[in-house]
């Protein structure tokens, strides 16, 4: 009987273990993997981006420092893809995959960058002789605070919202 008892009670911690080892696979990632995908006009454009949450952090001009190339997100840097030639806020930028970067300003002019090195790691590698395309864009205040980073795809362009703030950028 008291072997029963110490078999049942190890197959019991086994399965609590496995249980425990699985419900820590299964937690969502602190900045999970997303995509926003969308048309403008008979474009395709798609954006991949890891979403940070504020978690009551200072984000601008802090956790993310001004004046600086940031990855526009969390761990890769966050990537935008077009299908056709586009301009930007007025400027050309042909058909392809790029890194996309922003550089916050305290000024509410900032600058979004179009590097033609899609594959990187956050900013640590960057380069600005890849840049394809550098444009000044203007934010916006939310009304409301933005707890997880988002990107959103409109018929004018896309926005990164985040926090308090937005950053329109412009497509045509």
């Amino acid at each position: 009987m008291k072997t029963m008892i110490k078999s049942a009670t190890m197959v019991f911690a086994a399965m609590t273990i496995s249980v425990n080892a699985f419900a820590q696979e299964a937690k969502k990632p602190a900045s999970p993997p997303m995509t926003a995908t969308g048309k403008i006009k008979d474009t395709n454009i798609t954006i991949a981006y890891n979403s940070p949450s504020v978690k009551g952090r200072t984000i601008w001009g802090d956790l993310v420092a001004y004046d600086k190339v940031w990855r526009a997100g969390a761990n890769d840097a966050t990537t935008f893809e077009t299908d056709k030639d586009i301009t930007v806020q007025g400027k050309k930028l042909p058909a392809g995959k790029y890194s996309f970067f922003l550089i916050p300003k305290e000024s509410g002019t900032w600058t979004a960058v179009f590097n033609k090195e899609p594959k990187q790691w956050g900013a640590y590698k960057y380069e600005e002789a890849k840049d394809a395309l550098r444009v000044d864009v203007k934010t916006k205040a939310l009304p409301a605070t933005q707890e997880a980073l988002v990107y959103k795809i409109n018929k004018n362009g896309f926005t990164m919202d985040w926090d308090k703030i937005s950053v329109p950028v412009e497509i045509k």
